[in-house]
């Protein structure tokens, strides 16, 4: 790091916080807390479309929306962060599960469950700053996937929080282009909901 430039000093409340850039963290929960569903589904044409759509109609905000196979070739996961209260997500989870092709709905909460994303960020740098984004990276653990001469492109998978701040951080260098994957979730411990939902389906 340049001499002529002080390294960022740490707070013990955000241990990878600048105190310089508190003020810039984003609190997620200002106005409505988040959910995260973990929706299970047959993999066919057009079941992403009709939850989307069901979103869409009744007005709820979608913050995040990932989609994959699961273990089962002919079942897919639909993860999805939403925004408002708790009759509200109480009404999407019982609306959702009426769909055709739904098979379960799962809220998936912080304590119980392992939630990441993946985001990668391109951010400008100069010769003079171009350490302390690297130092950043390292003490945020994310990886170097690609240097130019005036950019640093990362790779960083951790929680939504974690990312935010990582996000917070890189924002003064210049952000020239982003993107997130958007939140994926497991269950903590050795039950799979995927088999849940088979064998209570079968009974």
């Amino acid at each position: 790091m340049d001499r002529g430039r002080q390294p960022p000093e740490y707070s013990g409340e955000h241990q990878l916080i600048p105190k310089s850039y508190e003020g810039e963290i984003h609190d997620m929960n200002t106005t409505e807390n988040r959910y995260t569903l973990a929706i299970l589904v047959n993999n066919h044409p057009g079941v992403l479309m009709r939850v989307v759509s069901l979103f869409s109609r009744r007005g709820y905000n979608i913050d995040s929306l990932s989609v994959g196979e699961t273990e089962r070739f002919d079942v897919s996961r639909i993860t999805i962060v939403v925004s408002g209260d708790r009759p509200v997500v109480e009404q999407i989870k019982k609306q959702v599960s009426k769909l055709i092709d739904v098979k379960r709905v799962y809220e998936m909460t912080q304590t119980r469950s392992l939630q990441r994303e993946l985001v990668m960020v391109k951010v400008s740098t100069k010769s003079d700053t171009r350490s302390e984004v690297v130092e950043l990276a390292q003490i945020f653990k994310a990886k170097i996937i690609d240097v130019t001469a005036s950019t640093v492109t990362l790779e960083m998978t951790g929680s939504l929080d974690k990312i935010q701040s990582f996000l917070d951080l890189m924002l003064p260098y210049g952000v020239v282009e982003m993107a997130r994957t958007g939140i994926t979730a497991l269950e903590r411990g050795s039950r799979a909901l995927s088999s849940i939902s088979y064998s209570e389906d079968e009974e």
